[in-house]
């Protein structure tokens, strides 16, 4: 089923990002106080909420020119917000809302649908989705991990990387100012990556703004207790569970990917002299993550093999996932579903569905018209996420937007959004 074009409609005001100064907080904390904004009290009045019979998933897209919201079960527009740049998404971890990375910092986005418990029971609430008036200020906002309950920024402008609670966002937005959890400088600015645990624990990047060769794990006294410089080119993160209850980081590498296991780091070597794992996927309860795979350093962003990456048995495995078939992918085409599996799309235009133990092709969909890899990983393309139990495939090239059953092999519903977008991202609600 489809639906008509929506064409953008100008909003009243176009948020403007607000500027915050740091300032000291009780109990070993810090607080981010907002100095100006376009409102006069720091933030928006809150729109009236209704209160729904079910969960509302909702997924966000960016385009050039603003962001438009949708919701994920009847694929109706939300809302369309104007924004201007090449602006990206990151779950903040909370269901409700949304890093995106603006010029100038992290502005959070209300999505619009959230979940509040009630004793034995829970609430389901839905409102206008809405760029709110927090922002997080960054040179250069880079990667967003939420892991453990906690969410962690990383500034690659000045190496800055900040630590707060995940479950907090909706208090900061109203109260107009974040509680720091944790603060902490790299020795130089670079492309990097941060990740916190709850039981006191930072993995920090190593690198300057030409190179960057590892890692390292900070305790709670933000005393090294691991670190490694065997990861060139280090890109791409995942925090995870194994199925024997180990708690795992591991990065990508030009060589093979590392993982850190307490008090030291592992190295999985490529079976190439160059063999890029620059994104990883992981679920928890699962020992496989799923990479992407280069083995050419000249080549574009278009892949045609992936990593399969044991932690457990410690094997790295190097498939490919169309079968033989003449195709690519890249790193806005994979994904991990609910039980585990590999999702991969290609420039085929379908959706492989692979068993992350074996590597083999469990299903194919049929999703997207065929596309060409862009030279610039910027560019629209086709992106895949995973929410909710379903698989959504956006298509820029007609403005359209699919929900795929990855588990019965079948495109369940399609509508146009009327834009050709670029980043998605989604809440559970």
């Amino acid at each position: 089923m489809s639906h008509p074009i929506r064409r953008r409609m100008p909003a009243a005001a176009v948020l403007a990002a607000s500027a915050l100064a740091m300032s000291a907080c009780a109990a070993g904390t810090a607080a981010l106080e907002p100095v100006a904004s376009h409102g006069a009290d720091g933030h928006e009045d809150d729109a009236i909420a209704a209160e729904a019979s079910a969960p509302t998933p909702r997924l966000a897209m960016t385009y050039d020119g603003g962001i438009v919201v949708i919701d994920a079960n009847t694929l109706e527009i939300e809302a369309d917000i104007p924004l201007e740049g090449f602006n990206r998404l990151n779950a903040l971890g909370d269901e409700r809302h949304l890093a995106v990375s603006t010029a100038g910092g992290f502005t959070v986005l209300d999505v619009g649908a959230w979940t509040q418990a009630h004793g034995d029971h829970a609430h389901y609430f839905t409102t206008t989705p809405s760029l709110t008036d927090l922002t997080i200020p960054a040179e250069v906002p880079g990667h967003v991990v939420v892991h453990d309950g906690l969410t962690t920024l990383f500034d690659d402008g000045t190496g800055d990387v900040t630590v707060l609670s995940a479950d907090e966002w909706t208090h900061m937005v109203e109260e107009g100012h974040l509680d720091v959890i944790r603060e902490y400088t790299t020795a130089e600015a670079h492309h990097g990556v941060g990740v916190a645990t709850a039981s006191g624990e930072l993995l920090v990047t190593l690198g300057d703004e030409d190179s960057r060769d590892g890692a390292m794990i900070l305790g709670d006294d933000g005393r090294a207790i691991a670190e490694t410089h065997e990861c060139p080119g280090v890109h791409g993160e995942t925090a995870f569970t194994t199925a024997g209850g180990e708690e795992l980081f591991m990065l990508g590498c030009d060589d093979g990917p590392i993982a850190f296991h307490g008090d030291h780091a592992h190295k999985f070597t490529a079976p190439d002299a160059y063999g890029r794992t620059g994104n990883l996927f992981s679920i928890d309860g699962s020992d496989v993550v799923l990479g992407d795979y280069k083995s050419d350093p000249e080549a574009g962003i278009g892949l045609s093999e992936i990593a399969l990456i044991d932690a457990e048995a410690e094997t790295l495995a190097v498939i490919d996932p169309f079968g033989g078939a003449d195709a690519q992918y890249t790193w806005r085409g994979l994904a991990r579903g609910e039980g585990g599996e590999a999702l991969v799309l290609g420039t085929d235009g379908a959706l492989r569905v692979l068993d992350p133990s074996t590597g083999e092709i469990v299903r194919s969909v049929q999703v997207v018209d065929a596309w060409d890899v862009p030279d610039a990983w910027q560019s629209p393309h086709p992106a895949l996420t995973v929410l909710a139990g379903m698989a959504y495939v956006t298509e820029p090239a007609t403005g359209e937007i699919h929900v795929v059953d990855y588990v019965g092999g079948e495109v369940w519903k399609s509508a146009d959004v009327g834009v050709e977008m670029n980043e998605i991202a989604g809440i559970e609600g």
